[in-house]
């Protein structure tokens, strides 16, 4: 109940905005030797086999990163692991490629079928959904991870089928301590920090109330004037009847009439407007057809305040 109530805490916090990034030293090794330490009472009382690979020396593991968030995603996919294997092993670790770290844990548990690969990281969504679930949970464990890899400019996805077990992978930048060069550090925002965008008129196109309140005090500090829509039609008509309109903030997912035909219809009369999409938790499909309907830019639900804000940077500088 309590990790429920945590990850609920944690969801409201990134949808907000009010989740930072806290960039110190750390070394990679020495969490990864913690991780398997901490679960291995309890993967050997379920009769398993369990594993871990470090991939850098223990100087090359001295790395620039958020602590907490990595140790987070380690943790609960490690955690779900567990809970889903029932024989056979446990492994996890990493290695380096090219200027990424990927991390992977793999297991010889249940599997989960391809057509949810992608639905497992939305909020309340398991892979167990298909099938009578032996465990329940909050469904937000996947949502906050993929939520945090996204936050440290990494990626998170998983290569699993039904009945041969699940590898999950995700990246984080390779920022060596030793190393004197642009990081993560240099594009986070701090709540002190005054944002330099000039004051926008901003359309916000969204059909769920919770997200537009939430969307909109994000938006509160660089903005003159918000106007809201909740389908592509009244978006399509906000449109047209302000043309001083700065931005437009376009859900994708919506009924009547999404956001990708609402953005065609709008470039047909105003081909300056800047619209970024707020796509469905950072589906590529989502996101490629977004630029392809005539969208400026794209970022991935739940949307955080830092990344948002970047984005505008780039298309409103003051």
């Amino acid at each position: 109940m309590l990790n429920t109530i945590n990850n609920i805490v944690d969801v409201s916090k990134i949808e907000s905005g009010l989740m930072g990034v806290d960039i110190k030293e750390t070394n990679l090794n020495e969490k990864i030797e913690f991780t398997y330490k901490f679960f291995k009472p309890e993967v050997e009382n379920k009769g398993l086999q369990f594993f871990f690979k470090k991939g850098l020396t223990a100087k090359e593991a001295n790395i620039k990163t958020d602590n907490e968030k990595v140790y987070g995603i380690l943790t609960n996919l490690v955690r779900n692991a567990i809970k889903f294997t029932y024989k056979g092993s446990i492994e996890f670790g990493y290695e380096k490629k090219d200027e990424y770290l990927e991390f992977f844990v793999k297991d010889t548990g249940a599997g989960i079928p391809k057509i949810q690969h992608e639905l497992i990281f939305e909020r309340f969504r398991q892979g167990s959904e298909s099938h009578n679930r032996g465990y329940e949970g909050s469904g937000l464990g996947l949502s906050i991870c993929k939520s945090y890899v996204e936050m440290l400019s990494g990626r998170i996805w998983v290569e699993s089928e039904e009945g041969k077990g699940s590898t999950f992978y995700f990246t984080i930048p390779y920022n060596p301590v030793s190393e004197e060069t642009h990081t993560i550090e240099n594009v986070i925002f701090t709540e002190n920090k005054e944002v330099q965008i000039k004051k926008l008129k901003i359309l916000i196109v969204e059909d769920d109330e919770i997200s537009y309140s939430l969307l909109s005090r994000v938006v509160q500090k660089i903005s003159k004037e918000v106007l809201h829509a909740i389908t592509g039609v009244q978006a399509i008509e906000a449109c047209r009847n302000n043309p001083d309109l700065d931005l437009v903030l376009m859900d994708i997912r919506m009924p009547e009439m999404n956001g990708n035909e609402a953005t065609r219809q709008i470039r047909q009369f105003n081909k300056d407007l800047i619209i970024i999409a707020q796509t469905a938790y950072g589906f590529s499909s989502d996101s490629e057809m977004a630029i392809v309907a005539g969208c400026n830019d794209y970022i991935s639900k739940p949307i955080n305040k830092t990344l948002l804000y970047e984005l505008i940077k780039k298309h409103f500088k003051k």
